[in-house]
């Protein structure tokens, strides 16, 4: 768990919360830095959220884990719609986030803990590029398994993740080719977030173009049913579990 001084991502939404300005520094382990959108796209109302994402809450059933749920607006939403979500994240702060904007059920779990929470899924839902919380193909084909044993039999993962490939920026191709040369996939991110003087340990984190998805999800028990497209690189994709016998 998240130390107070490591919880940089919590502080961010614990303050715009609470009328603050607060900004999100992503460093990469290459040394380069950007500002992520903003801590106002966590608190977005269903309304303003990307096309894409509106789209994916059509394929969302049943009892819902929202993993990464962040300052809580898929929970939110989903509640409000007559879901039973879990939300779970890493973040002390934005579960406690959670709970004040109306989540009625928000946990302190990181994905690898899946298994801590009682009862069969629905739907498993990853928004926000959280398909990359999976951190490395090995470990996403492992947790992937996992959560097959976790799901109902008509179950879904709806998991948004970012075609790095769709890029021409000499700073973002120079780190696919670094990756590659140390034995990863070119969009295995190793990165921390900044945010005053709070600094999350270095983690991975996962981007994959749909071939890649479809190459991790190979013999998991999952296959994509369907792609909802962006204007850019984010897209959806609603993975349906398949049968055990399937696999």
């Amino acid at each position: 768990m998240l130390t107070k001084q490591q919880d940089a991502y919590g502080w961010i939404v614990w303050d715009h919360l609470h009328g603050k300005p607060s900004e999100e520094i992503i460093e990469r382990d290459d040394g380069y830095f950007a500002l992520s959108g903003g801590a106002s796209d966590y608190f977005a109302e269903f309304k303003n959220w990307p096309r894409h994402q509106r789209a994916a809450m059509r394929f969302v059933h049943g009892r819902v884990l929202d993993v990464g749920c962040g300052a809580g607006r898929c929970c939110l939403h989903l509640q409000k719609h007559g879901h039973e979500v879990v939300g779970i994240d890493v973040s002390p702060l934005a579960i406690k986030v959670c709970r004040q904007r109306g989540v009625k059920d928000a946990r302190i779990l990181p994905i690898t803990q899946v298994n801590r929470v009682p009862g069969q899924f629905d739907t498993i839902l990853m928004m926000g590029n959280n398909f990359g919380l999976f951190g490395s193909q090995s470990r996403a084909r492992w947790l992937l398994r996992r959560l097959h044993a976790l799901t109902s039999s008509g179950a879904r993962i709806v998991a948004e993740s970012l075609n790095i490939y769709q890029t021409k920026d000499p700073d973002h191709l120079r780190y696919h080719r670094f990756n590659r040369r140390r034995g990863r996939m070119s969009g295995q991110v190793r990165l921390r977030v900044l945010y005053r003087r709070f600094r999350t340990p270095w983690f991975d984190y996962l981007f994959v173009s749909p071939g890649e998805m479809e190459a991790i999800l190979a013999g998991t028990g999952w296959r994509v049913q369907r792609y909802l497209k962006s204007a850019g690189a984010p897209y959806v994709a609603v993975i349906d579990r398949l049968p055990q016998a399937a696999h």
